[in-house]
Formats: C-alpha cells, sequence, structure tokens
C-alpha cells in the first residue's frame, strides 16, 4: 500500500490542523494506521493510532483531549485533526499502515509495514 500525508503547514498556538493520509489500494479496512511525528533531535513518537474497524483509538498523553484520529475506509483515507496546537507539536507527522489479522491497535512504529512521506507541521508561539 500506498501513503500520502497533506495537510501539514504553519500555525500560530492555539490554533488547529487537519491531516489527512490517502492509501492506494482496495484492501484498507484491513489494516491498522497511526500517525507518529518526529521532532528534530527527537525520536518519533506514536501520536495517535485507530484500529481497522475505526472503533478503537490510542493517543499519546501529550496530545489527548486534542486530538482526535478518525478513518474512512470508502474513501481510504486516515485523519488527524489537532486542535489547541503548541508549539511542541511541531514536527514531522508520518502516517503508516500495518496489515491487521486481528481487531487491534497497533502502537509500536517497529510493528507498522509501510509509511507515508511526511508531512511538517510547525507551531509558532
Amino acid at each position: 500500500v500506498q501513503l500520502q500525508a497533506s495537510g501539514g503547514g504553519l500555525v500560530q498556538a492555539g490554533g488547529s490542523l487537519s491531516l489527512s493520509c490517502a492509501a492506494s489500494g482496495r484492501t484498507f479496512g484491513s489494516y491498522d494506521m497511526g500517525w507518529f511525528r518526529q521532532a528534530p533531535g527527537k525520536e518519533r513518537e506514536l501520536v495517535a493510532a485507530i484500529n481497522r474497524s475505526g472503533g478503537r483509538t490510542r493517543y499519546v498523553d501529550s496530545v489527548k483531549g486534542r486530538v482526535t484520529i478518525s478513518r474512512g475506509n470508502a474513501e481510504n483515507t486516515v485523519y488527524l485533526q489537532m486542535n489547541s496546537l503548541k508549539p511542541e507539536d511541531t514536527a514531522v507527522y508520518y502516517c503508516a499502515a500495518r496489515r491487521s489479522f486481528v481487531d487491534s491497535v497497533t502502537i509500536r512504529a517497529t510493528d507498522y509495514d509501510y509509511w507515508g512521506q511526511g508531512t511538517l507541521v510547525t507551531v509558532s508561539s
């Protein structure tokens, strides 16, 4: 599967951004999906993940209450709505896909099979 992330940009602190990740292929509903981010000098970290049916999600503590992951299996797209953005949210955001045979949420980066190219989010103070 090929992933194309979009929606990044420059926003002031307190603002919002909506990221999208479009997937190729006709088996999108068989993949767990995740959003990760990597800031300069830091390791890649999970932001949010969603299971293949969309009924279960996980979030890193630092974004809980501000970020929502969702998916549209008919549209082959996973979304990340980010509100109340902070300067520490500045990073390159990546979407990832994992072929799933159980209805679970995948949280480890090493478990994902496919990665998008990343989209830069910059939050100014």
